[in-house]
């Protein structure tokens, strides 16, 4: 079985490579959709992993369900955004609809994150409609940058560049996967 040390190793390495990939231009490389495609491409893999490979679906299964909700924390980063729109270096659709989408999610965890660390336990009804709130947010966020990025690419340059390239590079894939694993953890509890 893989131990949380070789999982958290493993997505240091990825982080790891997300910053350089993001350093050396991987994604300003080629045309859009090209970070929305390396997004799917890394949640198809990762996703593959969740599921598919014994070691790691044993460890998820184990895992702290803290952990996995508490990593959309990092959709705050709908702030960000906002911060960016103010600026005029993105564009509303994406910025202000999917930064404010992203910051409900994570605000909305907070609370589930307190029942669940206080041991007062999270109704499966408030975690499934988390969840299920949360995956359409980020699928509605990943569909927009897509269509923006192809309408006009220079809107979405700022994908493209670190910080934000470890959006599409590391965050964005986990996040889905995340999701996808949480409905697998409430309907084994149920």
């Amino acid at each position: 079985m893989m131990t949380i040390r070789q999982l958290s190793s493993a997505l240091l390495a990825w982080l790891i490579a997300a910053i350089v990939l993001s350093t050396v231009g991987f994604l300003r490389s080629a045309p859009p959709p090209f970070p929305q495609t390396c997004l799917v491409a890394l949640t198809i893999a990762l996703t593959h992993a969740v599921f598919f490979q014994r070691s790691v679906k044993l460890l998820l299964d184990t895992l702290d369900l803290r952990l996995l909700i508490g990593f959309h924390l990092t959709r705050f980063i709908g702030f960000y955004f906002l911060w960016l729109y103010q600026k005029g270096l993105l564009p509303y659709d994406f910025a202000v609809l999917g930064g404010w989408g992203d910051i409900i999610v994570a605000g909305a965890s907070i609370p589930i994150l307190i029942g669940l660390t206080l041991k007062k336990g999270v109704s499966s009804v408030v975690l499934l409609a988390w969840n299920t709130l949360g995956l359409v947010d980020i699928l509605f966020v990943v569909a927009t940058a897509a269509r923006l990025a192809l309408r006009e690419p220079a809107s979405m340059n700022q994908i493209t560049h670190l910080p934000l390239s470890l959006l599409p590079l590391f965050i964005v894939p986990i996040i889905i996967a995340s999701h996808l694993f949480i409905y697998r953890r409430i309907r084994r509890s149920a």
